[in-house]
């Protein structure tokens, strides 16, 4: 009795380390591809793949898994002698090395135990690199051959077509003429072959991974024997080195005029024999390194060589870019044919003028952002709630143009991105807000003027702006930042993501505050010249005009500047540093805000008491 009732503490127990964690059959909603949920709380990669953070169980919506490469340090599997890895997407195999077989007949094992790996005989060696070294020197004389393959276009697009598969043919052919050499790699200057022969039916789930030169594929061995149980069957893959200089990115239509186009890898060719088919079971994996390296890749497109009766042309049908980076790209493919990657590079180029104005202009605006602070915390004589919600707007702008100037690029880590794009979110938002109780205030300041007594207004006010100054922007960017956290940061700035339309989180809050304001401004205006209309002689009244004069002045200048700079601030929203227009758009914005929230400080005070007034102009004067 007293051992089953410690049974249920003890699973409970075991529970909490994580030992009895079960997989759910379904998925948690945050959990990132290639993982699963545990206990509808964590989640964790499938078997193969590991997280960037290297933890196990991990919440973060972000997180990423990635294929844990088993041939390579610390984990480097070894399968005997005479045989290699080869790493596939969340697993591995064993497979002899070129010129070994295995007495199994087996093409591929699991580990060392399984190898039995025996160099084969000089003669089946020779004869079969023989009769693929010499097709191998055959393609190079023909893709050296400038009569063959000509200059024109409309020209030769169809002699393209037939040469690329008269290859894959001579290739594959020479393969099956020695299918005791199951894998065979021959390569020079200008080509490089690897095929291999399958004779026997494949196990479940065998990939087998070709590389040449600096390209590589992984194809499933049931797509290779296709049902072919009379004879071998074969897998070829060929690269061309020099090929990409003859059918080139001009080939390629399926593009925006405006983009320049090159291609960034070699040409590779795949084909399976003797049954030619084109069209298989499951996509294969192409892996392509990049030949040059650009930081300005706008989109990079997967294309294959797709013959027609008129010619010949790259597109993009049945293929898929599943990964790219700065030195390769990794493609899916639904069938078999000559394949490449093409870029699409940003045409514009950094402007060091440009460069020189953001800086300076910023720094002006930050300057004098500080000063408004200082000045509206410091100068106790003004200090009033117009001054606090100046006060509020000045460090908004202030903190807001300081990330932004120093952290807009920090695109490395994307995690730390996504913060800074966050960060940035709710700095310009709560700056917009702050500009919409300032409105507001006015509004207000209006509608009383004929009474002495504000306190009320005051009171109003004190109780309603930080909540909504600082709140509402917090609730806006919760919201986002649940809804759509990987939409913040881009590949080239710590911005809001323009995909799934994301930008609208800051676009229409923006827009409902300029909309809102512009009713405020022409309220205060139409409240003025009533007011003003309606005054006597008496010398009261003057001393009323001359108090709503002053308000004149703020209220005008203050709203009319606010209008000014909101249509520059939400043309850059798409795309916060992209255009040179934006660019210097934004400085003369950012600058001139600045030197109006200071400016506006000074004039709503002119009219107060002169003690005052002449004691904080000492002190501004000594800043």
């Amino acid at each position: 009795m007293q051992g089953s009732s410690l049974l249920p503490g003890l699973c409970f127990l075991l529970s909490l380390s994580g030992v009895v964690a079960q997989k759910t059959k379904g998925t948690c909603r945050s959990c990132p591809p290639l993982s699963s949920c545990v206990n509808a709380t964590h989640c964790t990669c499938n078997h193969g793949y590991i997280s960037e953070s290297r933890q196990r169980y991990f919440t973060y919506p972000l997180e990423t898994c990635k294929d844990i490469d088993e041939c390579t340090p610390p984990i480097s599997i070894y399968c005997g002698v005479n045989a290699e890895c080869q790493n596939t997407k969340g697993s591995f195999y064993c497979q002899c090395k070129a010129g070994y077989k295995a007495l199994s007949g087996k093409a591929q094992f699991n580990n060392a135990n399984e190898n039995t790996c025996q160099k084969t005989t000089p003669s089946e060696t020779t004869s079969g690199t023989k009769k693929l070294q010499q097709v191998v020197e055959n393609i190079k004389s023909l893709l050296t051959n400038e009569t063959v393959w000509g200059t024109e276009k409309t020209k030769n697009t169809t002699t393209f077509t037939s040469i690329l598969q008269k290859i894959e043919s001579v290739v594959l052919e020479a393969a099956l003429k020695a299918p005791d050499q199951k894998l065979q790699k021959v390569q020079n200057r200008t080509v490089a072959v690897e095929t291999r022969v399958v004779t026997d039916n494949c196990s479940t789930g065998v990939i087998f991974n070709l590389s040449a030169l600096m390209n590589s594929m992984n194809i499933s061995c049931s797509d290779i024997i296709q049902g072919n149980t009379q004879g071998p069957s074969a897998v070829a893959f060929i690269s061309y080195s020099s090929l990409g200089n003859i059918i080139n990115a001009t080939f390629f239509e399926e593009v925006n005029e405006k983009d320049q186009v090159y291609l960034n890898s070699q040409v590779v060719s795949a084909a399976i024999g003797p049954q030619r088919n084109t069209s298989l079971s499951q996509p294969v994996t192409l892996s392509f390194q990049h030949l040059q390296i650009k930081s300005s890749i706008k989109k990079v497109f997967c294309v294959y060589w797709k013959g027609t009766k008129e010619g010949g042309h790259w597109s993009t049908e049945g293929c898929f870019l599943i990964q790219a980076n700065k030195t390769h790209s990794i493609c899916n493919a639904t069938h078999l044919s000559s394949f490449a990657v093409l870029m699409a590079i940003d045409t514009q180029e950094k402007d060091p003028t440009l460069t020189v104005i953001t800086y300076v202009g910023l720094s002006l605006s930050l300057l004098c952002l500080l000063l408004a602070a200082l000045t509206f915390l410091l100068c106790k004589a003004i200090q009033s709630t117009s001054t606090s919600l100046h006060l509020q707007l000045s460090l908004c702008l202030f903190l807001a143009h300081l990330l932004f100037l120093t952290a807009i690029d920090r695109t490395e880590i994307k995690v730390l991105c996504a913060i800074i794009a966050g960060a940035l979110h709710y700095l310009y938002l709560a700056s917009f807000t702050w500009m919409l109780l300032e409105g507001l205030y006015l509004f207000l300041t209006a509608r009383k003027l004929t009474v002495v007594n504000h306190s009320s207004i005051n009171r109003f006010m004190k109780k309603l702006m930080f909540p909504v100054g600082y709140g509402v922007p917090a609730v806006i960017v919760t919201i986002s930042a649940a809804s759509r956290p990987h939409l913040y940061g881009t590949p080239d700035h710590c911005w809001l993501g323009l995909k799934q339309k994301f930008i609208w989180a800051f676009l229409v809050p923006v827009c409902a505050i300029i909309c809102v304001n512009f009713v405020f401004f022409i309220l205060v205006l139409w409240i003025l010249k009533r007011k003003l209309s309606s005054l006597n002689s008496e010398v009261s009244t003057i001393q009323n005009l001359k108090s709503e004069s002053g308000l004149v002045k703020s209220s005008n200048l203050n709203l009319s500047l606010r209008l000014i700079h909101f249509p520059a601030g939400l043309v850059l929203t798409q795309n916060p540093v992209r255009t040179s227009e934006n660019t210097k758009t934004r400085t003369f914005s950012s600058s001139w805000k600045a030197i109006h929230v200071d400016l506006v400080g000074i004039i709503k005070n002119e009219g107060g008491d002169k003690k005052n007034h002449h004691t904080c102009h000492s002190w501004r004067g000594n800043a």
